[in-house]
């Protein structure tokens, strides 16, 4: 069933856990990421990227997400993540997202600010919930460090959700996307931001961090918990498990990569959710 997201939030709050937030490109990493939450019963955000829409196409890949939703037995949410550029927000908003990221970080503060609020006062006429961002999140591959990173600064962060308005804010602390090895995690950081910005915290790049890593993350404010790589990995392993020069049957290989999704979508929502 569709929700809002801040009724997620407040329910994450009150039970001082996080939302586990995935990505999808497909159907079946659509399907296991919402077979997996109902099997567990538990909500859960499904997130598509720009490289996602262009991939899928926007309705195609929407209209499967609202499919799986609308059947749902548990509360699930659509949003679109890392969007660069309104015109992609207004899109989705138009089509049915309540739900969106708008990623000004690599502005300067002001156009920042200016830009994030241009989205929320948009997202406002849908009833949508906004995730701004403060600091630039590294990128990193295969054992590399984030490169372009810029940690949040807790006072500049607490004038921007004050200036935006914007619903949950993602935050750098040492997070970098791509799951490269090793943790740099700044939790002192991350004590001093949950002191100032009273909105839920969003922690990307959640692929490359140890279940105690994330459990005390969310204990110091973080109600966002995203995974991506990890899902695209598992996918990718499945399918080659499955291919063979005797099996020609596509479903066969999908459907390897669709299992290997669901296991690593079960493995993180118990984690975001301390269940052991």
């Amino acid at each position: 069933m569709f929700t809002s997201l801040k009724d997620l939030y407040k329910i994450a709050e009150e039970n001082s856990v996080a939302i586990g937030a995935f990505n999808t490109n497909n159907l079946e990493e659509t399907q296991a990421i919402v077979s997996t939450a109902e099997k567990l019963n538990l909500p859960a955000i499904i997130q598509t990227s720009k490289k996602a829409i262009d991939y899928a196409g926007l309705s195609e890949l929407f209209a499967v997400i609202k499919t799986f939703i609308d059947e749902a037995k548990v509360p699930l949410v659509v949003h679109l993540d890392h969007a660069k550029e309104i015109d992609l927000v207004e899109k989705c908003l138009k089509i049915g997202y309540r739900s969106v990221m708008f990623d000004g970080s690599e502005y300067p503060f002001e156009k920042n600010v200016t830009e994030t609020r241009k989205v929320v006062e948009l997202a406002s006429h849908f009833g949508a919930t906004v995730e701004g961002e403060i600091g630039t999140i590294g990128k990193g591959e295969e054992g590399v460090s984030g490169s372009g990173q810029k940690f949040t600064d807790p006072e500049e962060a607490a004038e921007f959700v004050k200036l935006t308005g914007v619903d949950s804010l993602a935050i750098s602390i040492g997070n970098t996307h791509g799951a490269p090895k090793g943790e740099k995690i700044d939790f002192e950081l991350l004590d001093r931001i949950n002191q100032v910005v009273k909105i839920p915290l969003v922690l990307h790049g959640s692929s490359g961090l140890s279940p105690v890593t994330i459990k005390k993350a969310i204990s110091l404010g973080v109600r966002k918990i995203n995974i991506d790589t990890q899902l695209r990995r598992a996918f990718k392993a499945g399918v080659l498990e499955e291919i063979n020069d005797k099996n020609s049957d596509i479903r066969d290989y999908l459907s390897s990569g669709r299992e290997e999704v669901g296991e690593v979508v079960e493995r993180y929502l118990k984690i975001v959710n301390n269940i052991e």
